[in-house]
């Protein structure tokens, strides 16, 4: 068996929550790769909305194991949270969530050491989500990190206790920031024995065991392909490998075992905080669609940044990722447009390109766009592909030429049942 891969082609935020919740019925075991509490999964169904932040989006579905990877960063406290708001729906979590004992550990003072970093950038700021991410990674990578393993270790409080004195003298670099260090510990260490009362594995090798035993997998990646750490829009990035490649260290799985790559996208685009955005609207339009799609992010709350979808940056991120199938997400947000436009080329310097470059924010670019028929009418109320309008059904045909990639799923609402399915 192989691992399938779930994850956004775009700046984040484009529905991988919705689409790992329908597609779990279909795997055995889902598996988060990557990222921590900066990440905002929204599930909806029975009338509930729902928001996971680390906890896998299968974790609603009876008899399917749910893996916190070892890629990922957790916060306990978070974390002790977010077990708290699923309680009502007696969730069996010791047996149906499961820990990699290799998965770093978000500390008060990381946090408070991205508050101080972000604060001290100035109008420079890159729009950290202020969890910690950044700084737990970078101790991860500095070899001085704390792992869920650790926490059954005799030696876990004086672990602790030496990496918070090294923060502290971090801390202490940053004039005028305050911190009450002792009102944060509390509730960290409370939720360290709510993660002690969890299961904690090899992931590793439970999951190449699950492979043998032919369990099916998927893998469910946070943030975006265009915040990746390494092909993202550097420096304006999260602090993790958000691509496919990701799945291989962020759960152990070789490259081998990778199988087909799911490419999450919006119909349009979004991004929160700041860095570069070539197709972003600073209008109308852009304040409608931000408006229509409820587009504030679900992890900060902040209004996202809207505008068109564009071409040269999802064939960037389908050939990153191998993507072998699309999944398109919010086409019901465009049902008020008679026209909808496409970025197919930009204009740099005077030439035009179809690629995404090295820097798109220190350069002159000029998006280029295509126009093509809206729908303009309520999608909400579709229950089969084929009864969609045809101009949609021309969008999703038109996008499918371009990308040179199936569009296997069109979702025309939050709810789990408003998803079409266009497998041919």
């Amino acid at each position: 068996m192989k691992v399938d891969v779930l994850l956004g082609l775009q700046w984040g935020d484009e529905g991988k929550g919705k689409i790992v919740d329908v597609l779990t019925p279909q795997y055995d075991i889902i598996a988060r790769f990557q990222g921590g509490p900066n990440a905002g999964h929204t599930l909806e169904f029975n009338g509930i909305k729902h928001v996971l932040h680390t906890i896998p989006s299968g974790i609603f579905r009876d008899d399917v194991v749910n893996l916190v990877g070892n890629g990922v960063v957790i916060d306990p406290v978070v974390f002790q949270k977010e077990l708290e708001k699923l309680a009502p729906f007696n969730i069996d979590f010791k047996k149906r969530l499961l820990l990699s004992k290799k998965a770093h550990l978000i500390l008060p003072t990381h946090r408070l050491l991205d508050a101080a970093s972000e604060a001290a950038k100035g109008k420079n700021k890159i729009g950290s989500t202020l969890k910690g991410i950044g700084p737990t990674y970078m101790d991860k990578t500095g070899r001085n990190g704390l792992r869920v393993g650790d926490i059954f270790m005799s030696n876990f409080q004086e672990k602790y206790d030496a990496l918070v004195e090294k923060h502290v003298g971090m801390l202490n670099h940053y004039d005028g920031f305050e911190y009450d260090l002792s009102e944060l510990e509390a509730p960290f260490m409370e939720g360290i024995e709510v993660l002690k009362g969890l299961t904690a594995v090899d992931s590793e090798q439970y999951l190449n065991e699950a492979f043998k035993a032919g369990k099916r997998v998927l893998a469910e990646g946070a943030q975006g392909t265009m915040l990746d750490i390494d092909f993202g829009t550097y420096p304006f990035v999260t602090s993790s490998n958000t691509v496919t490649a990701g799945t291989c260290t962020g759960l152990g799985v070789a490259p081998t075992k990778i199988g087909n790559v799911i490419g999450i996208f919006k119909a349009y685009c979004t991004r929160v905080g700041s860095g570069p955005f070539p197709t972003e609207l600073n209008d109308e339009v852009g304040e409608l669609i931000r408006q229509e799609g409820r587009e504030f992010g679900a992890t900060t709350g902040r209004p996202r940044r809207c505008g068109w979808v564009d071409l040269p940056q999802m064939k960037y991120a389908i050939m990153i990722n191998g993507v072998t199938e699309l999944s398109m997400m919010k086409a019901d947000v465009l049902s008020c447009f008679e026209k909808i436009k496409v970025c197919t080329h930009y204009i740099i310097d005077g030439e035009r390109v179809d690629y995404f470059p090295f820097d798109v924010d220190g350069i002159n670019l000029t998006p280029v766009y295509e126009e093509i028929e809206g729908w303009n009418c309520d999608l909400t109320q579709l229950t089969s592909y084929d009864d969609a309008p045809q101009a949609l059904k021309n969008y999703v045909s038109y996008l499918e030429r371009n990308l040179e990639v199936p569009i296997t799923v069109v979702s025309v609402g939050p709810d789990r049942t408003q998803t079409l399915s266009n497998k041919k």
